[in-house]
């Protein structure tokens, strides 16, 4: 919500929280002002338009310091007269801050206020679901260092067991195996065996040849 005031002959436009410079006005610092010259009223769509002021609206204003102007030079020369005038002034001024804008049982300061405490609001919930979310994961995070921990107690308990049961087991004694020395003696074995029952076969067909002849002999 805005206005248009007027103070001083001149026109401004404030809201909540602007600070002007008006001519001086007949107040101390600190002190609060009402200014009833309301020109327009205007909240989001709605506007009120007055002729010339607008009815039941008054804008309410914090008297913050006093001050003064620029510094103006006014100069005055008439030709052929040899009349020069050259005067300077400073504009006495008094700083505002607009605290509301009211229009009937309008305030802009109660809707600044109200959406504050709902902003702020908003962001206790929000800190609050960050806070619980961010206690829910430490939670979890410390759950599976746990079971880490664990699992890694598990596995090298196992292998400590392994390694005791390992020593404990006498080693086996792998069984040589045949040389091909060994291999070639047996092959040479056998064709020995069969060389001998060859020889005593000839030698029974030998033994009647021998009487044959011993008996041609006699």
């Amino acid at each position: 919500m805005y206005a248009v005031i007027e103070t001083g002959g001149k026109q401004y436009r404030v809201e909540v929280g602007t600070e002007l410079q008006v001519d001086l006005l007949d107040v101390e610092p600190g002190q609060s002002v009402t200014i009833d010259r309301v020109l327009l009223v205007a909240d989001g769509d709605e506007s009120a338009i007055g002729q010339p002021t607008v009815a039941d609206a008054a804008v309410s204003a914090e008297v913050v310091r006093r001050a003064r102007g620029e510094k103006l030079i006014s100069f005055k020369y008439r030709p052929k007269a040899r009349s020069r005038v050259k005067k300077g002034h400073r504009q006495d001024l008094t700083i505002l801050r607009i605290t509301d804008v009211r229009l009937g049982k309008k305030s802009a300061a109660e809707d600044a206020r109200k959406a504050d405490a709902d902003a702020r609001t908003e962001r206790q919930r929000l800190e609050e679901a960050a806070a619980r979310q961010a206690a829910a994961d430490a939670e979890l995070a410390a759950k599976l260092a746990k079971a880490s921990a664990d699992k890694e107690k598990a596995t090298a308990k196992a292998s400590k067991k392994a390694d005791a049961a390992e020593s404990e087991t006498p080693k086996k004694t792998a069984k040589p195996k045949a040389s091909t020395k060994s291999d070639a003696e047996a092959d040479e074995a056998k064709p020995t065996k069969r060389t001998a029952k060859a020889k005593s076969a000839d030698e029974a067909d030998a033994a009647p040849r021998k009487s044959t002849r011993a008996k041609k002999d006699e």
